[in-house]
């Protein structure tokens, strides 16, 4: 197999501008638009995260703390799988989409015609930093633009092997990568790029937003939120609390879609406690020092949130300075107004708020701003519906979580402060398209001369009966 892979090089912060002009040097030449091109590179990025799974489980080890299992789960096979499917169905997906025209329009043909922005900017996120980096970058690429890979500083060890691997399996005048801090994403953001996409906080995210619009860049953002799980009285319950546990508990429950906090119906949130503590004891059982948290900046705000807590720490509530661990925590009925319920909480700690009824949990999050992801278990269809209908967010899972991240078949993003645009799978090729509209009309004969000037009262009655 042929590829167009140069002699592997590390983009440095320092060579910013020419890093960037290369890339956009290789985009002029239409190396990249071409749909062979495309597919070995989407297939060498599924290479890249297969055959170094070693390598990158290490990395996410030392970085994050992340057992073997769930770095393969979170950033290996995700990555793997969307490279996979993009390669398969580019070919599909970059077909003009034919629309039937107007008879007012007639004759003539009208068309979609998919063409990439240039050079697309990736930031990605520290939590997954393999998946929420190389993931946006699969739908970039099978767009057809160039693209900067910028990982996050926080995983300082993903960072590197990602900068010595991209441009060993990837072409390195179309595709780069450059580490740093902040002020190297700023100096990138300067750069006038033709879409950008971010994966972080928030308030991070509004900054990145200002930054692109002196550019007018378009932006994705994937941000975050306080995304709730509704659990309501008809609910199962033994099914909730095991799903509920695990996936607080994986990568330390530092994922932007983690179940935030419980709204658990009065009738049943006893149990569901009970069995919450059940089942995070038995998956905890091997690891009796509590759950590593990135670094010492975000153990230290955790540990002061669960330090204002007005509720009942039912389960966990210790920590290790030494260790930036922090056990399992289950929080019962916190104050509404105290930063467990204020602030994405980003950790293994899970307030439990006891609500009435449906009503009153419905209202609860939509008085919040719209979350990433929102999370429901019940058993009734009226209540699945309900739900559905009246609580906006990103994404929504009934009867589990996080699985709609998983899927190349859904679109994956935010609404409002929880983010904008949305990309996996054909998404993810359509997020980073210009959706271009061609007409086609023929010159003879010259229909509707009748809309040439000097107009006249018979004309207009026949333009009102057309259009």
């Amino acid at each position: 197999m042929t590829t167009e892979i140069a002699a592997p090089t590390q983009s440095s912060a320092d060579d910013i501008p020419a890093t960037v002009r290369r890339l956009r040097e290789t985009f002029k030449t239409g190396r990249t638009r071409d749909l062979e091109w495309r597919k070995r590179q989407l297939k060498a990025m599924e290479r890249l995260v297969v055959e170094n799974e070693t390598a990158i489980a290490a990395a996410l080890e030392q970085d994050l703390g992340r057992n073997r299992f769930e770095a393969w789960l979170a950033d290996i096979a995700s990555t793997a799988g969307e490279a996979k499917d993009a390669a398969k169905n580019v070919r599909r997906w970059a077909r003009r989409r034919y629309r039937l025209l107007e008879m007012s329009q007639l004759p003539g043909r009208g068309w979609v015609e998919y063409e990439p922005f240039g050079t697309v900017l990736v930031i990605g996120a520290w939590n997954f930093p393999f998946v929420l980096t190389l993931g946006p970058a699969i739908g970039a690429i099978a767009a057809g633009n160039t693209v900067v890979l910028k990982p996050s500083e926080v995983c300082p060890a993903s960072s590197t092997l990602m900068a010595e691997l991209v441009p060993r399996y990837l072409d390195n005048d179309a595709i780069a990568v450059i580490e740093g801090d902040g002020a190297v994403s700023q100096e990138l953001i300067a750069q006038g790029f033709d879409h950008i996409c971010f994966t972080g906080g928030t308030e991070i995210g509004r900054k990145v937003y200002e930054g692109a619009a002196p550019h007018l860049t378009p932006v994705t953002l994937e941000l975050g939120g306080k995304s709730p799980v509704i659990v309501s009285a008809d609910a199962d319950v033994d099914v909730a609390a095991k799903r509920i546990a695990w996936t607080k508990l994986i990568n330390s429950g530092q994922i932007c879609i983690a179940p935030d906090y419980v709204l658990a119906d009065a009738k049943i949130r006893d149990r569901l406690v009970d069995k919450i503590k059940e089942a995070v004891t038995t998956f905890e059982s091997e690891s009796p020092d509590g759950k590593r948290i990135v670094n010492e900046r975000h153990f230290d705000r955790l540990t002061s949130a669960l330090a204002a807590t007005k509720g009942e720490v039912v389960i966990g509530g210790g920590s290790d300075a030494s260790k930036i661990s922090i056990q399992p925590t289950v929080v019962v009925d916190p104050d509404p107004a105290e930063p467990l319920m204020t602030d994405e909480i980003f950790g293994p700690i899970l307030p439990v708020m006891t609500v009435q009824s449906l009503d009153d949990a419905i209202n609860f999050v939509n008085s919040r701003p719209k979350p990433l992801a929102a999370y429901l278990f019940t058993k009734t269809k009226s209540i699945r519906e309900r739900v559905i209908k009246e609580v906006s967010a990103g994404g929504m899972v009934v009867n589990h979580l996080l699985f709609h991240f998983a899927t190349n078949k859904l679109p994956f993003g935010g609404v409002g402060p929880s983010g904008m645009g949305a990309y996996h799978g054909r998404y993810g090729f359509e997020q980073f398209s210009h959706k271009k509209t061609v007409m086609t009309k023929p010159t003879r004969p010259d229909v509707g001369a009748f809309i040439y000037p000097p107009y006249t009262e018979k004309a207009l009655k026949l333009a009102k009966r057309l259009f």
